[in-house]
């Protein structure tokens, strides 16, 4: 029986322990990942490289003592190198579950190395199918590459199938070159550099991982960030930026509640989640996040909602927190890994306050904006009923007050006709001061109801109204009206007439000012009126007296309450403005 490689010896331990070093080099790298990362994958493929330097120990005490057994253990441990360099990638590219079943693929080299070696006795039958093993399953490993980089687009899984293709074809010189002493030293100078490219390959997956999951959380943070309702829900903007994640093709919101919580949105196949059975990996990984409060990944879950074959490689849960507590799980589903594989649970969990925080804000913002909404029904409630009471105040003097100071003017005319003369100049003072209370009545009752709104129209009252403040202390009114107006509601025409009327009288009762500009513009979306004088223009304290009183108190509320905006400033060189916006389709007040 001939178990020696011949020319070995001499030539061949320095490189082997050179070899040795860079193994173990990389088996400290994985652990250091592992121990980093806590991820399954780190940990075996520390362990692969762990059995690759056993087989490396097992060529040199085979070297230097030429005992058979170390070469059986070395055959022994080629294909345990091969076998858990394979598990290591499918661990890591899908999260490939283990069965018992695998345990014969282990026993394998085993089994067929203690042939090879004590029953066959020939060197040549042990190594030949151990190598092409070791060949076919590097070969699987480059696929299993391959394929991941098909499904996510990853650089560093392109550059490990390169390494790994041409380490699968280095492995099969060995029973035709180098057991011939060819390639001494140089096949151990080639392996590691393999092994130097594989340890690089794993590097740069961990960055390309570190750079995807922050990118993931930065799109996602985007997300929230965006103003409430601008695309739809928070919950809906961060479910589809998850589907743009690699390898992600389902995302759904799970929430807690009293009697377990469910999933209330989902996008991509978790779409229906919500409404039909969703994956109990899904449920299940929502429901431990809810306790735990801590990210978690399951491998392998099928749709039960979508049909039996949709299968996902892996369900992701990321706890939502809320108020120091857990209230929900982002879940993501997908076709080779979570995208979150590498970062750290510190990251996951601010994560987790943020989308939290998010979706808290959301329901502030929708209670917010539901408060807003009834507080502006409400004040056009007010504004109605006020304007109805000035309008029942205007009934009042202007039907009755009013007749009956006139019909008491008539008789008061009757009796100084038919009197004494000596009483006649007391009832023509009587009938004076009736007269002049008619008058204020009359002024009066156009300020609570202005006529002439009902019996011309908007533009012609707006000019009676101007022509009324004309030659006031010598002020000149310019009015630059539209040529055509587009139809106005009834509460829009009295809000723009009386925000002009409010404007030219706080002109004439602040400041001293010869001249004012009326401006009135319409398009098919709005109007706008703007009042600009020339006075001495708006103290500094008017936003503040405007927050409890005053008459431009009652035009802010009152335009307001119409969807309009109001706005008042100080021009340049002195005056001021006052100026009324109002959408052409002002929703009615209601009663």
């Amino acid at each position: 029986m001939d178990l020696s490689v011949p020319n070995a010896v001499a030539t061949e331990l320095a490189a082997a322990y050179l070899q040795l070093a860079v193994t173990l080099g990389l088996v400290a790298l994985c652990a250091v990942l592992h121990a980093r990362y806590r991820r399954r994958y780190f940990g075996l493929w520390a362990v692969a490289w762990g059995v690759y330097a056993l087989r490396l120990v097992c060529i040199l005490l085979f070297l230097q003592t030429g005992a058979s057994t170390w070469l059986f253990w070395h055959q022994v441990t080629t294909g345990w190198t091969a076998l858990a360099l394979l598990w290591a990638t499918l661990v890591f590219s899908q999260r490939l579950p283990w069965t018992n079943l695998y345990l014969g693929l282990w026993l394998l080299p085993f089994v067929w190395s203690y042939v090879a070696i004590y029953v066959l006795q020939s060197f040549a039958s042990a190594a030949a199918p151990m190598v092409a093993f070791l060949s076919i399953t590097t070969a699987w490993t480059a696929w299993a590459f391959f394929r991941y980089d098909r499904l996510v687009r990853s650089p560093a899984a392109r550059f490990l199938v390169g390494v790994l293709a041409l380490w699968a074809l280095h492995h099969l010189d060995y029973p035709f070159m180098r057991a011939q002493g060819a390639w001494i030293p140089w096949g151990y100078y080639l392996d590691v550099g393999f092994e130097l490219g594989m340890g690089l390959g794993i590097l740069l997956l961990v960055l390309e991982d570190l750079d995807q999951g922050l990118r993931t959380l930065t799109a996602l943070s985007g997300e929230l960030q965006a103003a409430p309702g601008s695309q739809g829900t928070t919950a809906e903007a961060m479910l589809r930026r998850a589907l743009s994640l690699r390898g992600v093709h389902g995302s759904a919101l799970w929430l807690g509640s009293p009697d377990g919580g469910g999933f209330v949105q989902g996008a991509g196949v978790a779409a229906l989640w919500p409404f039909e059975a969703p994956p109990e990996a899904a449920t299940q990984s929502a429901r431990d996040v809810g306790l735990s409060g801590m990210p978690t990944v399951v491998s392998g879950a099928r749709d039960r909602g979508a049909g039996s074959s949709s299968f996902h490689a892996y369900t992701a849960a990321l706890p939502v927190l809320g108020d120091e507590r857990v209230v929900g799980a982002l879940v993501v589903v997908g076709e080779a890994r979570d995208p979150f594989t590498v970062l750290d649970n510190r990251f996951l969990l601010a994560f987790g306050q943020q989308v939290g925080a998010a979706l808290a804000n959301e329901e502030l913002h929708k209670s917010l904006g539901a408060r807003t909404e009834e507080l502006e029904r409400l004040q056009a409630r007010m504004v109605r009923q006020h304007e109805e009471e000035r309008n029942r105040l205007w009934r009042e003097l202007h039907d009755e007050t009013a007749q009956v100071l006139a019909a008491l003017n008539l008789q008061l005319g009757l009796v100084e006709e038919r009197g004494d003369a000596s009483i006649a100049p007391a009832l023509a003072r009587a009938r004076t001061l009736v007269g002049e209370g008619i008058k204020s009545i009359r002024s009066v009752t156009r300020n609570l109801r202005p006529m002439a709104l009902d019996d011309l129209g908007l533009l012609p009252a707006m000019r009676a109204l101007a022509r009324d403040f004309w030659g006031h202390d010598s002020l000149e009114i310019v009015f630059d009206p539209p040529t055509s107006m587009p139809r106005l509601s009834a509460d829009a025409e009295v809000a723009i007439y009386r925000a002009l009327q409010e404007a030219l009288a706080n002109a004439v009762r602040h400041g001293p000012c010869r001249r004012v500009e009326i401006r009135l513009e319409a398009d098919a979306e709005r109007v706008t009126l703007s009042v600009t004088d020339n006075g001495p223009g708006f103290p500094k304290d008017t936003a503040n007296r405007l927050r409890s009183r005053g008459g431009l108190a009652g035009i802010r509320e009152r335009i307001g309450a119409l969807g309009g905006d109001f706005a008042f400033d100080n021009v340049n060189g002195g005056g001021a403005r006052v100026r009324v916006r109002l959408p052409v389709e002002t929703r009615e007040s209601s009663a």
